[in-house]
């Protein structure tokens, strides 16, 4: 069961299905998104999925990692092949009222980080 300002999807470490997403041939950019969220989580759920949806239809989104420890601290970060695609999702017209709502609502603090990605490696057990 979910706990009040946490995932929407229970306390679990992480809701990523099976491997990290990537690696990615570099160079590509990153944005780290860190979050604590408030108790006050109404609407949350339906926007992340809408948000989820609208950056994948964004040319040269690569993907996406999220985590969630059971403190509260989230980490989602999204993969980019370049920063005109970064551009591009930060100034998507419903990315902007979902950040304004976020600030107002879902959000007690949160830091975000951009980077350019200069070496990738992976590995998967086989």
């Amino acid at each position: 069961m979910a706990r009040p300002g946490g995932p929407p999807y229970g306390d679990a470490m992480s809701d990523h299905p099976e491997a990290p997403a990537g690696p990615f041939e570099p160079p590509y950019y990153v944005a780290v998104f860190s979050t604590v969220r408030t108790a006050e989580q109404s609407g949350y759920a339906e926007t992340n999925a809408r948000m989820e949806e609208l950056v994948a239809a964004i040319p040269g989104y690569l993907g996406m990692d999220h985590a969630q420890t059971p403190g509260g601290l989230g980490i989602t970060v999204g993969y980019f092949r370049d920063a005109d695609a970064l551009a591009q999702w930060r100034s998507h017209a419903e990315h902007r009222a979902a950040q304004r709502r976020g600030r107002a609502e879902w959000y007690e603090s949160y830091t975000l980080h951009v980077a350019k990605v200069e070496r990738s490696t992976g590995f998967t057990r086989p």
